[in-house]
């Protein structure tokens, strides 16, 4: 497997948090910088995921009650579905 290419970037943090990502990371009993590169690999996860949503609500409101809009026979087909409830033995 290919090993990714690692590039430094200095960040300057501000004493209180410098002190609860060392805290955490000796907690963790793993380096600072992996415990750093991690929420940063999470943080940017989580943007994309909201970028997605953003771009489908975007698009599904925008083409509400158009042709692009949910296909009728469809519609009905999944309500049918949801209708359909296991009635439970007692």
């Amino acid at each position: 497997m290919k090993r990714a290419q690692l590039r430094n970037f200095h960040l300057a943090l501000p004493e209180d948090l410098y002190r609860t990502l060392r805290d955490e990371a000796a907690a963790a009993k793993r380096p600072a910088t992996t415990q750093a590169r991690q929420a940063i690999e999470s943080w940017l996860r989580e943007r994309k995921k909201a970028a997605v949503r953003e771009t489908i609500a975007a698009y599904a409101a925008e083409s509400a009650g158009s042709p692009a809009d949910l296909d009728p026979a469809l519609e009905a087909a999944s309500l049918e579905l949801w209708g359909r409830r296991k009635r439970r033995k007692r």
